[in-house]
């Protein structure tokens, strides 16, 4: 039975190849992705093993820690016996200006102390360590600046006052997560000390001592230092690619979904293949059971031939997956990514990629052909006597049992969705619902898809028929009367098309909530902060703006720091005029008008749940006169672009003393061209260079390209998915052919050109498609509705027709083209050998 299993392989070697395809792409991405992340673990850790091997011990606040390491700790770690070299790392904000005169990025550059000597862990690509008056840059911040060793550089200190530095070296500051984010600027230690205003540490190296000795100097500090741990150079190395890696293990997890849906695609092709492929074979079966083959031969027959084909693809997908680690890792170094390789093609291949790769293909292949394997026991000898019609043809009836499960998942998947985006209160968790529905509801729809083949056919059919003739006709036929093999190939299309639709709606949704509550709650056209959105701005820039006669109105919004009920809270106040009148928070318990009083505030909603700031209730608030109290007489809803408690604008300046706003916002006159208005509000803030301005349009703009920029990555993602179910839709087409050889070959002698024959079957894969993409489409946008509704209260659902509609003309496009090569090969067959072939 094992030399006829192998037999048979060899001899449908064709029809397999598409299946094997399908596990290659599952497994490609799957191991590519073990591949890439495995790579850059590698690399990062290559990478932080070389920088903490210049320290013999290095001192680390506790992880829980709120602090960090105190002076009195480095002396005491100083005075160790044995220690030749101590540094206290110094790190905090250090806003680098740029050649415009503006603080560069979006984020503050990050300070760092540089030591010299042995304790310099950072690797310099040009210069020295700095002193006294004397800086050094991250190079790639220098680059995209244009700066160079011997430039002058203004660097802004913890008060946002200017200071003037030479360059003196470029540096890669790469080990650090956070001056590789924000760009990094470093002094020699008194100097970053007093540009970032940090008498702490956030690590102390040390040269030579003994470990007993440095620990119990650092348990003899405060209880904050008391905790801190004590790490040799090779544990500090460990530590820190393994904070490093989290990165690459998000990269993974989300990377591995994507790969499972991959997966399940996979499953669904392969089940298809193998069902049609046993009722291809039913004859032959028949006479394997006429010589002597049992059932259960002929089970085992089938899933040895489905894990033949398993490990086939899944070796092809292992060298596909190096291929596209590989691959991903050129892309990611041509974004500048600083990343180690290991071995000489740069790539980690691990143990584990190869078993869990090799596994997986081979288990979902073997598990995925195990209803066909059992329908191929159930085939009876005397099959071998017929001549039957096509497999899967005739009027197909989804059955009392069938119709009962696909009922009661529906109707659960619509009670379940109805519960999380109607009635449970908004959040994480009635997402988690509607995902939950959005699965049933999937499971219900591939077990009524076989009767909505007909139908959803006749639809999707009714324009290639009405203008595709007679092969128009015949193919539309063609992909209804198997309904059963149509739904199981275009069940697969359904799941990349409906999670695409799905982030589309919800992209869609999120922007236009965020366009809505801007415009809304705060239609103002310019926004001024620091790039902290910590600091102040200063009180001369908000006069200058009110003498610009493109400006309609300046709104201050001043923050202060202090204690409220005995925790630390922040109370806020805006410009007294625009409340109610340009900035309109909406309200959801007491009044606007009663929070305008003196002794009053106003509070949101997150923080008075979490506070228990109820209305009526008064508080206890730290001022200027000690404690005063305060009546909280309103709650207003997050996202307006106020948070946490607010008060009258008097009340605070008694509470606090006039000072600098934290930020500024600007309504321009109407009629005032926004050229004209952004140009009077950048010469406004130009001599204030911590003062970042921001126009609404930009903000709007921003983002929406982080949204698309998120969609065309998981569309890029689904895209394997899709691309599979494809292959699917020409495998199913491919062995259709060859189940209907005679059948064309005897429309060929009755007059159908090799052209019509080539037309039919590209319509046929056409009309399959477009039932795919569109059941898709239906459930993507639905539970994308469901989805935002779940999200928040005041969330807008918005469908994006073009892409929606892109989406399934694409589809029906992409299955055209899955057409070509079974259609030519059905083309090219001998008439006459047709319609001998038996």
């Amino acid at each position: 039975m094992l030399r006829t299993t192998l037999a048979g392989l060899r001899a449908h070697k064709l029809r397999l190849l598409l299946t094997a395809i399908a596990i290659t792409l599952g497994v490609g991405f799957i191991s590519g992705t073990f591949v890439l992340t495995d790579t850059m673990d590698k690399g990062v850790a290559k990478t932080f093993a070389r920088s903490a091997d210049k320290v013999d011990f290095a001192v680390l606040p506790d992880d829980d820690a709120e602090e960090d390491l105190s002076a009195d700790t480095l002396s005491r770690v100083r005075a160790v016996p044995g220690v030749t070299d101590v540094h206290g790392m110094v790190m905090g904000d250090a806003a680098l200006v740029g050649k415009d005169g503006k603080a560069v990025g979006d984020f503050p550059t990050v300070g760092m102390s540089v030591p010299s000597g042995r304790l310099l862990r950072y690797e310099f690509d040009r210069g020295r360590p700095p002193s006294g008056g004397e800086t050094v840059l991250d190079t790639e911040l220098a680059e995209r600046e244009g700066y160079a060793v011997g430039d002058a550089v203004t660097i802004l200190d913890k008060q946002n006052r200017p200071h003037r530095f030479n360059v003196v070296g470029l540096v890669d500051f790469g080990i650090d997560q956070e001056a590789s984010f924000r760009g990094g600027v470093g002094f020699d230690p008194a100097t970053a000390t007093a540009m970032t205003g940090k008498t702490t540490y956030a690590e102390i190296d040390v040269a030579g001592g003994n470990r007993a000795a440095i620990e119990s100097a650092v348990k003899a500090g405060g209880a904050n230092d008391a905790s801190a741990r004590v790490y040799s150079g090779a544990e500090l190395g460990t530590k820190l690619a393994k904070a490093a890696g989290a990165d690459t293990k998000i990269i993974r997890t989300g990377l591995l979904i994507f790969g499972l849906v991959a997966m399940l695609v996979s499953a669904l092709v392969i089940y298809n293949t193998f069902a049609i492929l046993i009722a291809q074979r039913m004859r032959e079966m028949a006479l394997l059971r006429c010589v002597g083959a049992t059932r259960r031969q002929i089970f085992g027959g089938v899933l040895v031939e489905s894990a033949v084909v398993g490990l086939i693809g899944s070796l092809l997908g292992l060298a596909a997956g190096v291929g596209l680690g590989a691959g991903a890792l050129v892309g990611i170094r041509q974004l500048d990514a600083d990343l180690a390789t290991t071995g000489p093609s740069g790539t980690s291949l691990a143990p584990r990629t190869i078993v869990i790769g090799l596994a997986v293909g081979v288990i979902v292949t073997v598990v995925s052909a195990l209803l066909p394997a059992r329908a191929a026991t159930r085939i009876a000898p005397v099959a071998a006597l017929r001549s039957e019609l096509e497999p899967g043809s005739g009027r197909f009836r989804l059955g009392r049992p069938r119709t009962a499960i696909a009922l009661v998942l529906g109707l659960a998947g619509l009670a379940i969705g109805a519960l999380g985006s109607l009635a449970m209160p908004k959040g994480q968790a009635a997402m988690f619902v509607v995902a939950l529905a959005g699965g049933v509801s999937f499971l219900a729809v591939i077990a009524m898809m076989p009767a909505l083949v007909r139908p959803l056919g006749g639809f999707a059919g009714a324009a290639p028929a009405r203008l595709g003739g007679v092969p128009g006709r015949l193919a539309v036929a063609n992909a209804q009367r198997a309904p059963r093999r149509t739904a199981t190939t275009t069940i697969a299309l359904t799941v990349g098309v409906g999670l695409m639709s799905l982030f589309a709606v919800i992209a869609a949704s999120g922007k236009a909530t965020a366009t809505h509550k801007l415009e809304e709650q705060f239609p103002v056209e310019f926004q001024i902060r620091t790039q902290d959105f910590e600091g102040t701005v200063p009180r001369a820039l908000a006069r200058t703006l009110r003498n610009r006669p493109e400006v309609a109105d300046v709104i201050e919004m001043h923050r202060q720091e202090t204690k409220v009920a005995g925790k630390d809270e922040d109370v806020a106040t805006i410009t007294a005029s625009a409340l109610g009148a340009i900035v309109k928070p909406e309200i959801t318990e007491g009044s606007l008008d009663a929070a305008q009083k003196p002794g009053t505030a106003m509070v949101d909603a997150d923080t008075a749940k979490i506070r228990g700031l109820a209305i009526g209730k008064t508080v206890q608030m730290k001022t200027a006169q000690g404690a005063t109290p305060v009546k909280i007489t309103a709650v207003y809803a997050p996202g307006t672009g106020l948070d946490g408690i607010v008060v009258p604008e008097p009340d605070f300046t008694r509470y606090f003393s006039a000072r600098d706003p934290a930020a500024i916002y600007v309504k321009t006159h109407d009629g005032v061209r926004a050229s004209d208005a952004r140009r009077a509000v950048e010469g406004a803030a130009q001599p204030y260079p911590a003062a970042k301005v921001t126009s609404s349009a930009e903000f709007k703009e921003s983002m929406t390209k982080a949204v698309d920029m998120m969609l065309m990555i998981f569309g890029g993602l689904l895209g394997l998915a899709i691309v599979i179910a494809l292959f699917g839709i020409a495998n199913t087409l491919t062995l259709s052919v060859v189940e209907r050889t005679r059948e064309s070959a005897l429309l060929r002698a009755l007059g159908l050109t090799k052209r019509q024959l080539r037309r039919m079957l590209s319509v046929e894969a056409l009309v399959m498609a477009v039932i795919g993409a569109l059941t898709g489409v239906v459930l993507g946008v639905a539970f994308g509705w469901a989805a935002t509704n779940a999200m928040a209260s005041d969330s807008v659902f918005s469908l994006p027709y073009l892409q929606v509609a892109a989406f399934v003309v694409l589809a029906g496009l992409a299955g055209t083209a899955a057409a070509v090569m079974p259609a030519r090969r059905a083309a090219r067959t001998s008439i006459v050998e047709s319609l001998s072939h038996d």
